[in-house]
């Protein structure tokens, strides 16, 4: 694997982890609660991508 494409997996694994703390932030707030959930759900799927790429 490139130069690059390391680089991008580790910047998309640093969104990912980003994404995750903030939705769980966010989910504990009731009127944010949706938003919360859909950060944390893409935060998922961030780290699905990068498991499958590495694999």
């Amino acid at each position: 694997m490139g130069t690059l494409a390391s680089a991008l997996l580790a910047i998309t694994m640093l969104a990912a982890i980003l994404l995750l703390i903030f939705g769980v932030k966010l989910a504990l707030k009731p009127e944010e609660r949706q938003r919360g959930l859909l950060m944390i759900a893409c935060g998922i799927i961030f780290v699905g991508n990068v498991l499958i790429w590495t694999l």
